[in-house]
């Protein structure tokens, strides 16, 4: 018999789940407002709250190494993100090299006027952003081109990142593509073609507001601060110092072939890189190995006269994501921290047995994904960390699985790229040149989204009921095919759903299918 004692592990109390979060948000505020010399990166508050939690972890009964067991765990998880995130880099420099940004931003500034700039360029993002399945990869190619283009047409940047974002996350949600797309669906236990439906009903109408408040925004402001002599001044420069022929555009098409034909992200991703690597040799001139070797490892370097153009063209490579990809190094193990030593549990765990309506269910999934994704840094977290925790619940309000993964997306997605300490908010900073707080404010569509989600549940609409009844936006209930579940969770919210008409507290679906209820 072993002298060893068994650890008895609990869950943290209120102060212990509470303080590793406090003492990260704490340093944070106190770099950038109250210290003497400001610090603004998130890398050293990340460090001290991982050694609090592995601390608070150890308080609870876990040991040392199971703490780390549960960081190794998360960072396996994201070391595909990781090896993306170096690849991206990467396809930065060789899209440079090439002359591919070059000529998107070079054309695109004689094709897109400053008022329809802002609604066309979040189309072709979230185009771009469907087809590659890809938030990053979206805005590291098009994004960046966007850039160019919007400075050129004298648009303020914070707007033109903020419509980038829009458009390529809306591409991200609906692509099947897509890592968080196939992620909610899988932890919400839902089809996921089951999922990308309901997300139609929150996410095409804000986009459809994203693209008129963008078009307002463009009339307003579009031709006030456009200086043509800006937008010909940066041509000359491109055209100086790249050659320009339409076929180096041809790149882009490697890309969205990549995601059409279904090639893994980092084949599909290698491939392009490849492809803008040959265009470089081929039309750039770009003759040496060791030249190649060093745009690819350190980014381009463009030095002109204009220093506009220098400021767009001088970035990629894969040295250049090194800084992002320390933080979320650190952002991850301190997420699997908390997620090992149960925080977000004991901190939400009894929240659920206070939520009584849809509307509420709906709004504690929203708060408790936008916690994981400010305190645990990670939107993966963000939409695996509430999954569990609420999928009983929405079982026994009737509701189907994909309204539990439609509202994991809905904040745990799309609200993850407002904070600069997660994973996103950092990446997205490194490749638009500034922090989300500047943008965010005009990333429309991740702005309302969640917003509209919450007020649309309160008002008893979009809801997706677990014999596949919806309650669309006008409060009208018509039957679809049920979406995917466990078969004991479905026969398990099919009977509370009964109870609930019974007790006229759910809507009777309406028309020619009603009778299969």
């Amino acid at each position: 018999m072993s002298n060893t004692k068994q650890r008895k592990v609990r869950l943290p109390n209120f102060f212990e789940a509470l303080l590793p979060i406090l003492v990260m948000m704490g340093l944070m505020i106190y770099g950038l407002n109250f210290s003497n010399e400001v610090y603004y990166d998130a890398h050293m508050p990340l460090v001290v709250s991982i050694v609090v939690a592995c601390i608070i972890g150890c308080i609870c009964g876990h040991s040392f190494s199971d703490m780390l067991a549960g960081m190794i765990e998360r960072l396996n998880a994201t070391m595909e993100a990781i090896l993306i995130l170096c690849t991206v880099g990467l396809l930065v420099a060789s899209f440079i090299m090439s002359g591919t940004i070059p000529a998107l931003i070079y054309y695109g500034l004689d094709l897109l006027t400053p008022k329809l700039f802002l609604p066309i360029g979040c189309i072709l993002c979230a185009i771009v952003g469907l087809a590659c399945g890809s938030s990053w990869t979206a805005t590291a190619t098009i994004g960046i081109a966007m850039l160019g283009i919007g400075a050129g047409l004298g648009i303020n940047p914070a707007i033109t990142a903020g419509m980038i974002i829009s458009g390529a996350y809306v591409g991200d949600k609906f692509s099947p593509l897509s890592d968080t797309t196939n992620l909610a669906a899988a932890v919400s236990k839902t089809g996921l073609f089951d999922h990308v439906t309901a997300m139609v009903s929150t996410t095409a109408p804000t986009f459809v507001i994203a693209l008129i408040l963008y078009t307002i925004l463009g009339m307003v402001t579009g031709s006030g601060n456009y200086d043509p002599t800006v937008a010909t001044e940066l041509q000359a420069a491109l055209k100086e110092g790249f050659n320009l022929n339409p076929l180096v555009l041809l790149p882009i098409l490697v890309v969205i072939a990549a995601c059409i034909i279904k090639l893994p992200g980092l084949v599909g991703i290698a491939l392009s890189v490849a492809s803008g690597v040959l265009f470089a040799v081929i039309f750039q001139g770009v003759g040496s190995l060791a030249e190649l070797f060093s745009i690819l490892h350190y980014g381009y370097s463009f030095e002109t006269t204009n220093e506009l153009a220098n400021e767009l063209l001088n970035r990629g490579g894969m040295d250049h994501t090194m800084w992002t990809i320390n933080l979320i190094l650190l952002a991850v193990a301190y997420g699997g921290a908390l997620e090992r030593c149960g925080c977000v549990e004991a901190l939400f765990g009894k929240l659920k047995h206070h939520l009584h309506s849809v509307g509420s269910l709906i709004l504690a999934t929203l708060l408790t994904s936008l916690f994981c994704d400010a305190t645990m840094c990670d939107q993966f977290l963000g939409i695996g960390v509430p999954a569990p925790l609420y999928e009983d619940k929405y079982d026994e309000m009737g509701l189907s699985r994909n309204m539990l993964s439609r509202t994991l997306e809905d904040c745990g997605t799309l609200w993850a790229v407002m904070f600069p300490w997660t994973g996103c908010g950092a990446y997205q900073q490194g490749v638009l040149g500034m922090s989300p707080f500047v943008y965010f404010p005009f990333a429309f569509v991740n702005l309302l989204n969640p917003i509209y989600a919450a007020i649309t549940a309160y008002m008893g609409r979009n809801i997706f009921w677990a014999d596949g009844a919806y309650t669309n936006i006008f409060g009208k209930t018509t039957m679809h095919k049920p979406a995917a579940a466990p078969e004991e969770a479905h026969e398990r919210a099919l009977k509370n759903l009964e109870a609930l008409r019974a007790a006229g507290k759910a809507p009777i679906p309406v028309g020619k299918n009603a009778s299969k209820v």
